[in-house]
């Protein structure tokens, strides 16, 4: 199995391409927004925190631990967000989508189950991997939601999993998809959308 850690992403919708330390200005006007950190493991408060979280993405992809992402709405034409894949696995064929942000203004625009159908399709279709894992707050329902309208399958929940950036101790709500379900969920949830 080859992984290339810097391939770009793209549909009719949108663009994902290798996230880079420059990206701090594009994602700056929305990454400080307290709505996207309220269920979150880490929160950002400053131009800071988000450079430190860019550079710390960048140093596991050097370290080929996870593979981040700016997302680019096609549409829009402009940086929106951020995703990657991590927790991989080459010995089990395994990995997670994660760390996704958006822009709050885009929520239920599309974005997001374009971003998560380019990533499904490379991650199955390209790479080859037999599992994606996604996770969320139990918390966080239109994240749970969000990962359910992708055809993801309700795995269990951890309790107490983590503790956030506020010391709450965290139920974590895992889903997943694979491989032999990718045919069909990209037949029955993707089909209907033109990316």
């Amino acid at each position: 199995m080859y992984i290339d850690f810097q391939p770009e992403l793209s549909n009719k919708r949108v663009l994902l391409r290798p996230l880079h330390v420059d990206d701090v200005a594009a994602l700056l006007p929305f990454a400080l927004d307290p709505e996207l950190w309220e269920v979150g493991v880490q929160s950002l408060d400053t131009v800071n925190d988000l450079t430190t979280y860019i550079e710390t993405a960048i140093k596991e992809r050097e370290a080929e631990l996870s593979i981040p992402f700016v997302v680019i709405d096609r549409e829009q034409g402009n940086v929106v967000g951020c995703t990657r894949y991590m927790n991989i696995s080459e010995v089990h064929k395994r990995l997670e989508i994660g760390s996704t942000w958006l822009n709050p203004k885009l929520h239920g625009s599309g974005v997001n189950k374009a971003m998560k159908y380019a990533l499904l399709q490379h991650a199955f279709e390209v790479m080859g991997f037999n599992r994606v894992e996604l996770k969320t707050d139990e918390r966080n329902r239109q994240s749970q939601l969000a990962i359910k309208s992708i055809g993801a399958q309700y795995e269990g929940t951890l309790r107490e999993h983590m503790i956030t950036y506020s010391g709450h101790r965290r139920n974590t709500v895992y889903f997943s998809i694979l491989a032999s379900e990718w045919p069909g969920v990209k037949e029955r949830i993707f089909s209907k959308y033109d990316f």
